[in-house]
C-alpha cells in the first residue's frame, strides 16, 4: 500500500506565487534503454550554456516523479512504497528559471521556491571545491527523511533508504544521457553544512551537477 506523502512535498497552501509550473513530460524516447546504458558516463566538465526547463522538469520526473497516479507510484522503486526522498535542486543557469533554491513537488509536478539566492558557492565549498559543481547549471541534492521508513523497517530502514536513493541516482543518470547532458554523483560532503545551507532537518545523502556536455 502506498503512503501518502510527506506534508514536505505537498503544494503549499496559498503560496502559488512561489510555485513553478514544469514543463509537459516526454514517454517516449529515440533510443533505446540499452544504447542509454552503454552511453551512460559520469561527467565532470560542462559546457557554458543554460539547460532548459524542460530538460530539468524530465530529470526530476525520472528521479522521483509520478508514473501511476492511480497509486502514487513513482519512477523509482521504494521499501513499502513510503518514499522518504526529497529533490533539492539549486538553479543557476536554467531558462525560464530565476536563479534559486528550489524542492520539487512531487505531487503536481512544480518546483516550489525556498530562496532566491544562488547557493552554488555555498554547495560547491560544502562539497570539498569539486569542479563540476562550479560549471553546472543545476545541481540536483538529494536528501532523505529516515524516520519515514524506521516506523516500519527499524534498523533496516537505513539500508533501504540508500538502494532507494541509489535507485533515484542512476535514472538522473539515464535520463541526463538521453538529452545529451552530462552529471556525476557525489557523496563527498560536509552533511552539517548541507542541511543548513539547504535549511533542511533532513539528511543529505548525493549531488547530481548537472550540466551540457563538452562537445
Amino acid at each position: 500500500m502506498s503512503q501518502k506523502p510527506t506534508d514536505e512535498n505537498k503544494t503549499p497552501e496559498n503560496n502559488d506565487e512561489l510555485l513553478i509550473e514544469l514543463p509537459s513530460l516526454v514517454k517516449e524516447g529515440e533510443e533505446s534503454l540499452e544504447e542509454v546504458i552503454s552511453e551512460r558516463r559520469s561527467i565532470r566538465n560542462y559546457q557554458d550554456e543554460p539547460l532548459t526547463l524542460k530538460e530539468v522538469s524530465q530529470i526530476l520526473w525520472a528521479a522521483q516523479g509520478i508514473t501511476d497516479p492511480a497509486s502514487n507510484f513513482r519512477a523509482v522503486p521504494s521499501a513499502g512504497a513510503l518514499y522518504p526522498l526529497s529533490i533539492y535542486i539549486n538553479a543557476s543557469n536554467v531558462e525560464g528559471l530565476d536563479s534559486g533554491l528550489y524542492q520539487y513537488l512531487v505531487d503536481d509536478h512544480k518546483l516550489s521556491l525556498k530562496t532566491e539566492n544562488n547557493l552554488k558557492d555555498k554547495i560547491y565549498n560544502a562539497a570539498l571545491q569539486q569542479s563540476s559543481i562550479k560549471e553546472s547549471g543545476v545541481t540536483l541534492i538529494i536528501a532523505a527523511d529516515y524516520e519515514i521508513t524506521e516506523a516500519r523497517y527499524d534498523d533496516r530502514a537505513e539500508r533501504y533508504v540508500h538502494m532507494e536513493a541509489g535507485h533515484a541516482g542512476q535514472n538522473i543518470y539515464l535520463q541526463t544521457t538521453t538529452l545529451g547532458l552530462g552529471t556525476v554523483a557525489i557523496g563527498a560532503f560536509n552533511d552539517d553544512e548541507m542541511k543548513d545551507i539547504l535549511g533542511i532537518e533532513k539528511e543529505p545523502i548525493y549531488i547530481f551537477p548537472v550540466g551540457k556536455r563538452m562537445k
